[in-house]
């Protein structure tokens, strides 16, 4: 990850980066998105599998320290959440925690093939929370739409510099190609709104939201779905009440 002094920690263990680009089922025509590369542990992993790396680095000296370090990575100097993204088809990345659920969503509302994160241990746990559970909320549910997500390994404090106070884990995400149609956005909003109000039932969100009777009608929906709480609602149930919301979100939000 990035510099200490951005709140970020660096992957030093050798053995870690070797196994994340195995993950990425990497290949010499690979363009992969690297956010955070920091002092380049994991860069210099994955510049030798693939065509290109594009590495977006908020910290102006770390950022200068990668330039010329290797010869098919791109530096971009910048914020990775507001930066116009290049063209890549996998993503590899030990992100920066403290923008975890901000970079993921941006990076779902993406095209993608893989994308091999790592993330702090309980935010990976959230990630891939099955539905009823403690943990499952807004961001296992838009995973869950969107990806295929699992965990393939924790990695212990001692892998980084300076320590960090928890765990790690990296996740795989794999886009579905078999989910509902309906507008990511749309779906984005109805998630959002149904677990603010997650105490009430669905039914109560879905008002509160503004979807009336007669656009619930529409949908022919099994009658218990009304009835459930947000945290019971599989990602395709909610997919398929997003169709009822009226208009599009505005541009940004997934």
């Amino acid at each position: 990850m990035n510099s200490n002094r951005q709140g970020q920690h660096f992957l030093i263990d050798r053995s870690v980066t070797e196994r994340i680009a195995l993950y990425g089922d990497l290949s010499s025509q690979d363009r992969v998105l690297e956010i955070g590369p920091g002092t380049g542990n994991l860069t210099g992993v994955l510049a030798p599998r693939v065509a290109r790396v594009y590495a977006v680095e908020v910290d102006p000296a770390l950022a200068e320290s990668l330039r010329g370090r290797f010869s098919n990575v791109v530096v971009i100097n910048a914020d990775a959440l507001t930066v116009e993204l290049p063209d890549y088809n996998k993503i590899v990345s030990n992100l920066p925690y403290q923008i975890s659920s901000k970079i993921t969503y941006r990076l779902l509302s993406r095209p993608f093939e893989i994308a091999v994160l790592m993330f702090q241990r309980e935010f990976a746990l959230r990630m891939t929370a099955s539905v009823g559970s403690e943990r499952y909320g807004r961001l296992a549910m838009i995973v869950g739409f969107l990806c295929h997500a699992e965990i393939l390994e924790t990695v212990p404090k001692s892998a980084f510099r300076p320590v960090p106070a928890v765990n790690s884990a990296v996740v795989r995400l794999r886009p579905r190609m078999d989910r509902p149609e309906v507008d990511a956005l749309k779906f984005m909003r109805l998630v959002e709104g149904l677990f603010r109000l997650r105490r009430k039932k669905v039914k109560k969100g879905l008002a509160a939201l503004g979807i009336n009777q007669e656009s619930l009608a529409e949908l022919d929906l099994d009658s218990g779905l009304l009835e459930k709480r947000p945290e019971e609602l599989m990602p395709d149930e909610a997919a398929v009440l997003a169709r009822a919301l009226p208009g599009r979100t505005p541009a940004g939000g997934l």
